[in-house]
């Protein structure tokens, strides 16, 4: 049979027999609309969070994902550091929308995901030891229903610490940016405590909950002479790092920061 006597047969074929219009509309209809949550301390209107989730967009629609046709995001973000109810009330938001899968920022946040739900799919990104955390049950094998990446690992503070004395050898005091309830802060401070004596240094906590905080903590920290900062991972200090960066240069004080956008917003390492 000729491919153009073929086409015209099926065709009629399926006008004719009602059997196969089902097959017909099923072809027709819309993909299904996925739901992605997103959750992040820090505001969707941040730089740094827009041009995140620019590259996560990016991404998807790299794989196929066209926002609107197969796939919507919910962002819930902002509540920065200690704003738990906040943050409970977006999980709660986020949860009620039934959404296939989460992306997470923060530990706080995998904590209080995990806590609400145990069945939807959660990826983290920029978590620091997780394991140790307990968010999941290893590397290897992270189980349950989450998993995601790490970018850090606490033994990091002593390169920090290391960095800051070589750049700025003449300092005896470092003021370590932190949140002192954190698992990462903990994490860090620990690393840190453990290698400034054999470098000849004495750790100082700074509270880095808001603005005022912030602004307290480094001015006292600066009254004496021979000191410098590390500001450690954390949705405090990305949240107020243009603060941060200001205090730094306003007491001319050396400062190491954990990410490249702290300096190429003018800090200095």
């Amino acid at each position: 049979m000729k491919r153009r006597e073929f086409i015209t047969l099926l065709g009629g074929a399926a006008v004719a027999s009602p059997m196969l219009w089902p097959l017909a509309a099923h072809a027709q209809q819309p993909e299904r609309i996925r739901r992605i949550g997103v959750l992040s301390g820090i505001a969707e209107t941040d730089p740094e969070s827009q041009r995140r989730y620019s590259a996560f967009r990016q991404g998807l629609q790299q794989l196929g994902w066209t926002e609107g046709r197969n796939f919507e995001l919910h962002f819930r973000s902002g509540w920065g550091v200690g704003n738990i109810e906040l943050l409970r009330r977006h999980v709660a938001d986020l949860i009620a929308l039934a959404p296939d899968i989460i992306l997470a920022s923060g530990a706080l946040t995998v904590v209080t995901l995990q806590q609400t739900t145990r069945t939807i799919p959660i990826v983290f990104a920029g978590l620091t030891d997780p394991v140790g955390a307990g968010f999941v049950e290893s590397l290897a094998r992270p189980g349950g229903n989450t998993t995601g990446f790490t970018s850090f690992e606490y033994g990091l503070g002593t390169k920090w610490l290391e960095l800051l004395k070589e750049i700025a050898p003449r300092i005896t005091r470092v003021g370590v940016m932190r949140d002192s309830i954190s698992s990462t802060g903990v994490g860090f401070w620990a690393a840190m405590q453990g290698a400034a004596p054999s470098a000849g240094l004495e750790l100082r906590s700074l509270g880095v909950r808001d603005a005022p905080e912030i602004e307290r903590a480094v001015a006292g920290f600066a009254r004496e002479s021979g000191g410098g900062l590390i500001v450690t991972v954390g949705n405090a200090t990305l949240s107020h790092r243009d603060l941060i960066i200001a205090l730094a240069a306003r007491h001319n004080l050396p400062v190491v920061y954990p990410f490249r956008y702290f300096a190429t917003a003018g800090g200095l390492m």
